[in-house]
């Protein structure tokens, strides 16, 4: 005997979910509920089937193909438009015209004993066997009651509560003779219960009802879906769970990676190749599908988590359905009812209340507090561009697939034959992008240099040697998992604003160029790339009294690219130095700010017990510097910023210095004791290195130990800033911590606040609003300046739901109170 699965219904009810997948698709305990069907018809027997297909066909046909893999021969009858049960069934007709046939819907979970209701059917010699099921409310399906003898009386379908006369229900699966097609038109729509099986009474033909035990769940709504879950997980219905029962309830798919430290309450289901961390909880009736990654402290409670979602830190899932390939970012809640669709980003700390739909392709921001149904709408990012070139969690917000659609982006922006110059960090992460890069330059008309790994100075200074712009990919600084990929222009800066909202747009519309055939791009590597680095760098920057003065330093390399110049430029430089941590650490790319902690106090012990006049530590990809004073004292970035201005502004005696709006306004008292003057700029590196290069500028940076030194550079390097130190500290015989004791200190403090996109104008306007008639400075952000001199400055983030302020006065507490004030504003206009 045949079957036919019928697969061709829209599952509107079920939307989002079925928006971009076909309701047999759907997946209960991580397998399409249709699988189930098929399975059960295998263990029946019933192995050569006919699939009815119309909604999404493509992807039911893709899944299933012939069926080899599940040992079955699947067929398929497409209809061109909806034509009803017994249409569809009737579209078929070539492939069942032989022998009785039994037809199941392939979106209703089931476990019933299909052999006896086949044997049922030949006993009676019936025409049409029903197969039937008692279920507690009848008012969603169609009633059937029958006589003594099992032959069906009466139907009616979907009936009111005083319409009901009977607890048993048609449950969509008929044992069928051929005979039957006679009662059914061809290419209209026709139901069974509806319209054929009427006249088949009528006509007093044999339909008979078999009444089922066993389970049986029309997977209509999505409480019908997630009650399925919990129901294959109680073990209430009989089908294969793929995996391995670890203890009672809990089962794990091959492939999985459970932390010992993560907690499983069963019964709950972990799919194959999912990552579970420490400190995650996972209690019952949760399914977590294929490749989900859930980050410590995350919660889910009675959630189905589909296939390739990210579930960050400390979210909160309880008695949601998550579609596949989704982002849920750190802190967010999702609530009981809510079904959130395919491919959608649920932003960091956001709330989505219970019952909301969120349709594919959605992004919910940071913060939002979601009530509503989200079907239309879909706010993107604001602006694909961060503080540090485009940045994600590696493999989830920045997949290969995005990185070779960003670098046709770039590519698109530039000439047919221009070059490009690509580097990245030590990171595995980085090698594997860059290469997706690298593939995607070529293959739009771009010839590519290729440096490798080198510090990020070094791919600057490389790129302004002749390329069209450059990219470097590096782990985010302090983030292990998360990537930045770095677009540079032609002299190794930043894109300015105006570049990245043209390759935003490009990005945006997918207006990618491909290379003919014959202007695939080239390949090359150069060499002596860090010969050529040092030796420029020792041309440009003036090292006179070094030799001489035989200064002792400590450098720590902090196991970075920096590491990789070293050997060459100490030699040059013809300095005492000591290097610590030289060799290449894969496993650590970036570090956090315990680490760099950590990292400087050892530096410290070992510049204080060695006698040496300072020590400096670059970060991983040698762009930043730390330092430490003679005593083994760490100087902090923003002390560092005022140590290094100083130096310069006392030996230059002249010329501007580039530094950012919400550095201390003490930098301009050094500046001008020494005859020089501040160019203040906005909180953009671009904007900074943008100064740098101007001519008269001695000396940019941003107190985050990012120094320009624009002799040699207009961006910010960590080794040219340590060759610069040596010069000055040789040349000027003071000691650090005494330039450090001879500057006022600073009292700048710093408050970052949570905002919605959609109030982020409002807050402006709101802080304009109450500086009233004090001085206000907008050369980034708002900056209002009070009588007495104490400042603030509230600034919106460019790629987070955030807004950042400073606030700066003669001591700590009356910055604290200025700061206090305004957060006050900020948060009266976000609310």
């Amino acid at each position: 005997m045949k079957a036919v699965v019928m697969a061709g219904g829209e599952g509107t009810r079920l939307r989002p979910m079925t928006s971009s997948m076909p309701k047999p698709l759907l997946p209960v305990a991580n397998r399409p509920i249709m699988e189930h069907v098929l399975r059960l018809l295998k263990r029946h027997g019933l192995t050569e089937t006919v699939v009815t297909v119309q909604f999404l066909a493509s992807l039911v046909k893709n899944y299933f193909g012939d069926g080899e893999e599940l040992g079955m021969e699947l067929t398929y009858a497409n209809e061109e438009k909806p034509l009803g049960t017994a249409g569809s069934v009737k579209n078929a007709e070539e492939a069942l015209k032989d022998d009785a046939f039994l037809v199941i819907s392939g979106d209703a979970l089931t476990d019933f004993d299909l052999t006896d209701l086949i044997n049922f059917h030949k006993e009676k010699g019936a025409l049409v066997t029903v197969c039937l099921t008692r279920v507690p409310n009848p008012l969603e399906f169609g009633i059937t009651i029958v006589d003594e003898e099992g032959q069906v009386e009466r139907f009616l379908e979907k009936p009111t509560w005083g319409q009901v006369f009977s607890d048993t229900v048609n449950t969509g699966i008929y044992v069928m003779e051929p005979e039957v097609f006679n009662y059914v038109e061809p290419d209209v729509p026709v139901d069974w219960s509806g319209d054929v099986f009427p006249q088949l009474m009528k006509e007093g033909k044999p339909v008979y009802g078999y009444v089922a035990e066993g389970y049986w769940e029309d997977v209509g709504t999505h409480e019908s879906y997630v009650k399925a879950q919990a129901d294959v997980l109680e073990g209430k219905v009989n089908v294969d769970i793929d995996g391995f029962e670890i203890s009672p309830g809990v089962w794990v798919a091959e492939g999985a990676e459970v932390h010992p430290d993560a907690v499983l309450r069963g019964p709950l289901y972990i799919g194959d190749y999912a990552k579970v961390e420490a400190g995650a909880e996972i209690r019952e009736h949760t399914v977590v599908g294929s490749n989900v990654v859930v980050k410590n402290g995350a919660f889910l409670h009675k959630a189905v988590v589909h296939d390739n979602v990210y579930v960050g830190q400390h979210s909160n899932l309880r008695g949601c359905v998550v579609g596949k390939n989704t982002d849920i970012m750190r802190a967010a809640r999702i609530e009981d009812g809510a079904v959130i669709g395919d491919e959608c980003l649920i932003g960091e700390e956001s709330i989505v209340q219970g019952n909301v739909r969120v349709y594919p392709f959605k992004t919910i921001e940071a913060g939002a507090f979601v009530n509503t149904s989200v079907i239309w709408e879909s706010r993107g990012q604001a602006n694909l561009f961060g503080a540090r070139g485009v940045s994600g969690i590696l493999n989830v917000e920045i997949t290969p697939e995005l990185a070779v659609r960003l670098a046709g982006a770039y590519a698109t922006t530039l000439k047919k034959g221009s070059t490009v110059t690509t580097a990245r960090d030590h990171s595995r992460g980085a090698r594997a992008l860059k290469r997706a890069v690298i593939s995607a330059l070529q293959a739009s008309a771009i010839d590519v240099r290729d440096l490798e790994n080198v510090p990020l100075p070094v791919a600057r200074q490389q790129t302004a040697r002749g390329s069209a712009g450059g990219i470097m990919i590096r782990t985010s600084p302090g983030v292990p998992d998360s990537v930045d990929i770095m677009f540079f222009d032609g002299q190794g800066a930043d894109l300015s604003q105006g570049s990245q909202r043209k390759l935003d747009r490009v990005f945006a519309r997918q207006e990618y160029r491909r290379a003919f055939p014959g202007e695939i791009g080239d390949l090359y590597f150069p060499a002596s790339v860090f010969d050529s680095y040092t030796g420029s760098l020792l041309r440009n920057v003036d090292t006179t009294g070094i030799a001489e003065s035989g200064l002792k330093v400590v450098v720590d390399a902090s196991n970075g690219s920096a590491g990789l110049v070293l050997p060459s430029l100490l030699g040059k430089l013809g300095v005492d130095s000591l290097t610590i941590n030289p060799g290449l650490d894969e496993s650590r790319p970036t570090e956090t700010g315990d680490m760099r902690r950590n990292g400087l106090v050892r530096l410290g012990e070992i510049v204080a017990s060695s006698g040496a006049a300072f020590g400096v530590r670059f970060d991983p990809v040698g762009e930043r510097l730390s330092l430490v004073d003679e005593k083994g004292r760490i100087i902090e970035d923003d002390r560092a910023l005022l140590v290094m201005l100083d130096l310069v502004a006392a030996e230059r005696r002249s010329g501007r210095v580039a530094l950012p709006v919400t550095t201390t306004r003490i930098a301009e008292q050094v500046a001008a004791y020494h005859g020089t003057q501040v160019e203040w700029t906005t909180t953009s590196p671009d904007d900074l290195t943008r100064v740098g290069r101007e001519e008269g500028t001695i000396f940019g940076g941003d107190g985050k130990g990012g120094f320009i030194v624009p002799e040699f550079s207009g961006v910010y390097d960590g080794t040219a800033a340590f060759v610069r130190l040596i010069g000055l500290v040789a040349r000027t015989q003071l000691t650090l911590s005494q330039i450090d004791a001879r500057i006022p200190r600073a009292h700048v403090l710093k408050r970052d606040l949570a905002t919605p996109w959609a109030v982020k104008g409002l807050v402006m306007r709101r802080v304009v609003e109450a500086a009233g008639d004090r001085f206000v400075d907008t050369t980034d952000g708002v900056r209002v300046v009070e009588t007495d001199g104490r400042w603030v400055m509230v600034l919106p983030d460019p790629a987070e739901a955030v807004t950042h302020l400073w606030a700066e006065g003669p001591d700590d507490a009356s910055a604290q109170a200025l700061l206090d004030e305004w957060s006050a504003v900020v948060d009266s206009a976000g609310r």
